[in-house]
């Protein structure tokens, strides 16, 4: 099956939310209120929203080390996977993850595994073949890399051996559920703004 790439699930994602009546503001705020600016956004894309306390996640300990299977029951059971906005799969295995699908998003793909202490999610920008000056690009990623929070851009090299550039984020094995959503949320919001900054480094036609 052919690979697609961010920018493919960029162009179904806004063609969401201007289906769902949405339309896009600029705002201008200090960097350190990304993610709080990014939580607060999501809850005005939702009719008569409301500012909530959020939910006390019953049963689960600030301590508890999450494993991919432990993830999997619990995120099923979230509003973001129960309600529709998103779809999860374990995908079993020596090391087990779990393939997320951010319908909100364009059905944009993401992955989460567990590696010991921290959990890590990851989604795919583009094949490093996409790229007109992979120079200049690397250079662009590394003075602005400050404007997607929590998340990093790599190059990574695929099972079938082609090289991929990557969006990711980690946090501890041991956060709490609502942390973990977060940073799946936030890292998919990241990835289609990293496309959106660096669609010009692209060429054409991709």
């Amino acid at each position: 099956m052919e690979k697609k790439s961010s920018a493919h699930y960029q162009r179904l994602y806004r063609q969401r939310l201007r289906e769902q009546g949405l339309v896009k503001k600029e705002v201008w705020i200090l960097p350190e209120h990304t993610a709080q600016l990014l939580a607060f956004e999501r809850k005005l894309r939702q009719p008569d929203s409301k500012l909530v306390p959020q939910e006390k996640e019953e049963g689960m300990s600030m301590q508890q080390i999450w494993t991919a299977q432990g993830l999997f029951e619990a995120l099923s059971a979230t509003e973001l996977f129960s309600g529709g906005q998103a779809s999860i799969e374990l995908i079993d295995g020596s090391d087990p993850s779990l393939h997320l699908t951010m319908h909100e998003y364009g059905d944009l793909p993401l992955f989460l595994a567990v590696f010991g202490e921290q959990i890590v999610v990851e989604g795919l920008l583009w094949p490093a073949s996409d790229v007109e000056n992979a120079v200049a690009f690397n250079e662009e990623v590394l003075r602005t890399h400050k404007l997607f929070p929590l998340s990093s851009i790599g190059l990574e090299t695929l099972a079938d051996g082609s090289l991929c550039y990557t969006m990711f984020g980690a946090l501890s094995s041991a956060s709490t559920l609502s942390d973990v959503v977060f940073e799946i949320e936030l890292l998919a919001d990241n990835v289609i703004k990293a496309t959106e900054a660096y669609e010009g480094f692209l060429k054409a036609g991709v």
